[in-house]
C-alpha cells in the first residue's frame, strides 16, 4: 500500500502536472471505484484545478468552487501519467483523469477493488474522510508522546492506525521501529521518556529519508516503482536475510492478511516473538531466542 513517502511522491510529481489546468472529463472504466453520488461526477469535469495535496494514505486533487476529488489506492492500486485522451484498456484500469495537460489513470492489481474515488464539496467534508491520526511530520515530541499513549497498543499497531498517525503503514512501520531498536510488541504507555524520544525521531527520519530517495528515484519523472518492498529497507519484506545493522536474520510474525518484520537482536534482545498461529502449533518446540533458531539451523 502506498504510505506517506510514496503518496507525497505522486503529490508532488502530479502537483507539477495539473495544477493551473483543466480537468476536462473522468472516465471511469468499473462501477466500484466510485463512492459518492453527491456531488455527480461531472460537477468535477471542466475545473480548474487548484492544487494536490495528501489526506492520509489519499491523493487529493482541490478544484475550483470548492469541489475535490480524494483517492484512496488501498494495496494495488498506482497512479500512471499518460498522454492525454489515453484509452482505458485491460481490467486493471480502472479510471482516466483527462487534464488538458495529459491523463491520470488509476490501476490496481489483482481481483479485489479495493481503491476508491470519492467526490465531495468543501474542506468540511473533506476531512470527514480522515480518520483523524496525527501527522507524523509535524508533531512535536510532546503531541507525538500523547498520540502514541492515548491507547495502551503495540507499537506496530499505534504506528499503522490512521486515527492516531497519518499515513503509515505496514511497510515503514517496520522500518521506523527498526531504526528506533524497538520491538513491535512493545506496549506503548510501557515505553520510557527515551525510547518514545527515539521512536519519534525514527519515525521523522524514516519518512522523511524515504520520500527523498523516492523523489530522487523518480527524477522528474511520474513514479512507475511504488512498491512496499524495496531491497534497500532494513526488514520490511526481508524474512530471513541479514539485518544490515547486526547480520542476525530477519524475522516476522504474520497475523490476519498482515505482518511484522523485525531483528531479533537488534529489537528485542534476541527473543523470537511468537507468530500465534505457528507458535500454537509447535507448542513447546516453538524456539524462544535467536541462538536457539541457530542452533536448530
Amino acid at each position: 500500500m502506498p504510505e506517506l513517502p510514496d503518496v507525497d511522491v505522486y503529490v508532488a510529481a502530479l502537483s507539477e502536472r495539473v495544477t493551473g489546468a483543466t480537468l476536462e472529463k473522468v472516465r471511469l472504466n468499473g462501477p466500484f471505484l466510485l463512492r459518492t453520488v453527491n456531488p455527480p461526477l461531472t460537477a468535477v469535469e471542466t475545473k480548474l484545478v487548484r492544487g494536490v495535496r495528501r489526506l492520509g494514505k489519499r491523493v487529493v486533487i482541490a478544484l475550483e468552487d470548492e469541489l475535490f476529488l480524494a483517492i484512496h489506492l488501498m494495496i494495488a492500486g498506482r497512479l500512471h501519467w499518460k498522454p492525454k485522451g489515453m484509452k482505458l484498456t485491460g481490467k486493471v484500469t480502472l479510471a482516466g483523469f483527462d487534464f488538458s495537460t495529459g491523463t491520470l489513470t488509476l490501476t490496481e492489481a489483482g481481483g479485489k477493488k479495493r481503491a476508491s474515488l470519492h467526490v465531495v464539496s468543501g474542506e468540511a467534508e473533506l476531512l470527514a474522510l480522515s480518520r483523524g491520526g496525527s501527522e507524523p511530520l509535524d508533531a512535536t515530541l510532546d503531541g507525538f508522546r500523547a498520540a502514541l499513549v492515548r491507547e495502551n497498543r503495540t507499537l506496530k499497531r499505534a504506528l499503522t492506525d490512521p486515527s492516531t498517525f497519518s499515513g503509515i503503514g505496514n511497510a515503514y512501520s517496520d522500518e521506523i521501529l527498526h531504526a528506533a531498536r524497538l520491538s513491535p510488541t512493545q506496549l506503548t504507555r510501557n515505553l520510557d521518556g527515551a525510547a518514545t524520544a527515539r521512536l519519534h525521531e525514527a519515525t521523522r527520519n524514516t519518512l522523511i529519508s524515504w520520500r527523498e530517495r523516492l523523489a530522487a528515484e523518480a527524477g522528474g519523472r511520474f513514479p512507475e516503482k511504488v512498491t512496499a518492498f524495496r531491497p534497500e529497507m532494513a526488514v520490511h519484506g526481508r524474512f530471513k536475510e541479514p539485518c544490515p545493522v547486526c547480520g542476525a536474520p530477519v524475522q516476522r510474525i504474520v497475523y490476519a492478511e498482515s505482518e511484522a518484520n523485525y531483528c531479533a537482536r537488534c529489537q528485542t534482545g534476541g527473543k523470537l516473538l511468537a507468530d500465534r498461529a505457528l507458535s500454537k502449533l509447535l507448542g513447546k518446540d516453538w524456539p524462544r531466542t535467536l541462538e536457539e533458531l541457530e542452533r536448530r539451523g
